[in-house]
């Protein structure tokens, strides 16, 4: 049978020395006795999947709003092909893919309804009492909103995911660094591995949910070096194929080209620096885990076609108008008259203060439950 003692030896005999294995584990916040038979980071996972927070990410916009369709991507889904794309370059590096997973599956449960103009709304109306961001904004989900367990608030998770939380970072995701989670020290490359796999899967998913919504065309992307290429190859080895499958293997060969860079380029960066631990890797001040300087050429002008094309295209921008105004006016009516709030929500209030209640409150909202609430609050004609 599979046991603790069995956990770490199989860590030591498949994981690489620079990976952060369970056995080293700076513990949790509340000591619990280990699990007779899944590692810390293996029960991490699991009480995350089982958290209100991570179920809550099926109606959360990813870049369409939920009503919009059932072919987007939503946060859940995003956070699913996060996590299969890290634990698959995580198990090809050698690290620790259920630290991996665990953190890939908790990298957004602070995100708020209605994607960044959401976390946006809730900055500006919270600027003077703390501000909002979503990475400190998860680590309060599972240190202190979910409730589950008699013994302690949140879900008690390990030092090294709540720190991979916090410290996730990529070009709309800011590292933040606090006292009690080593604020001098680099993240794990678990975390890194993360933070990759995240930009991946937004970059072409997004494009995928773009070219499907009819926001962008594939002629607009003729002239990306790194869509062209590709296009060419799949056209000429698969004559008359249809333009849906044709999409589909694009998008399928965008991923692994980046992936397969990544690995290659991190492999070399770790013989290079000589890491001969997870410790070494954490004193390392920039990142491990990186593409090539040729990928990095690549995908900057497809990077920088999403941001005008489609993040920035009329439609999407009239939605995160719409939604920072939801928000806002939510937030006014709730922190004007608290008792509007469900019981558990006011209980809160003595300890976090009614402004930081209210911001708990909107930021654990799905797309579809703010516009009922705002619906109930602002039209007539609907129940409360």
């Amino acid at each position: 049978m599979l046991n603790q003692d069995k956990i770490k030896q199989l860590e030591d005999k498949i994981l690489a020395p620079y990976a952060m294995k369970s056995q080293y584990s700076k513990g949790r916040v509340y000591p619990e006795k280990a699990h007779p038979y899944r590692s810390d980071y293996q029960r991490d996972r699991d009480r995350i999947v089982h958290s209100a927070a991570f179920r809550r990410l099926e109606y959360k916009t990813q870049v369409f709003v939920n009503h919009e369709g059932d072919y987007y991507r939503t946060r859940l889904t995003h956070t699913i092909e996060v996590s299969q794309i890290a634990r698959t370059i995580a198990g090809v590096l050698g690290l620790n893919t259920d630290l991996t997973e665990a953190i890939a599956l908790a990298h957004d449960l602070g995100h708020t309804a209605f994607g960044h103009s959401g976390e946006d709304a809730l900055n500006e109306l919270m600027a003077k009492h703390g501000g909002f961001n979503h990475n400190l904004q998860g680590l309060r989900v599972v240190d202190y909103l979910e409730e589950r367990y008699p013994d302690f608030p949140g879900i008690n998770l390990t030092w090294e995911v709540r720190e991979g939380i916090v410290k996730h970072s990529t070009a709309f995701d800011k590292s933040i660094r606090i006292k009690e989670l080593a604020p001098s020290e680099g993240p794990t490359l678990e975390t890194q591995v993360v933070d990759i796999a995240d930009e991946i899967a937004y970059d072409n998913h997004d494009l995928d949910d773009g070219l499907t919504s009819g926001l962008i065309k594939e002629t607009d992307l003729e002239n990306l070096s790194i869509w062209g290429k590709i296009n060419k190859n799949i056209t000429k080895s698969y004559t008359g194929i249809s333009p849906e499958k044709r999409k589909y293997l694009i998008i399928r060969s965008l991923i692994n080209l980046q992936v397969t860079d990544l690995i290659q380029e991190t492999e070399k960066n770790i013989v290079k620096l000589k890491l001969k631990s997870y410790r070494d890797a954490k004193k390392i001040d920039k990142k491990i885990v990186t593409f090539s300087q040729d990928m990095l050429k690549l995908r900057k002008p497809l990077r920088a076609f999403l941001l005008a094309r489609l993040y920035r295209h009329y439609r999407v921008v009239r939605m995160s108008i719409k939604a920072k105004r939801f928000i806002q006016e939510l937030f006014k009516v709730y922190v004007a008259c608290p008792k509007q709030l469900p019981e558990m929500v006011q209980n809160r209030i003595t300890r976090d203060g009614v402004r930081r209640a209210v911001c708990d409150y909107i930021a654990g909202m799905t797309d579809r439950y703010a516009l009922d609430e705002y619906k109930k609050l602002f039209d007539p004609y609907e129940k409360v």
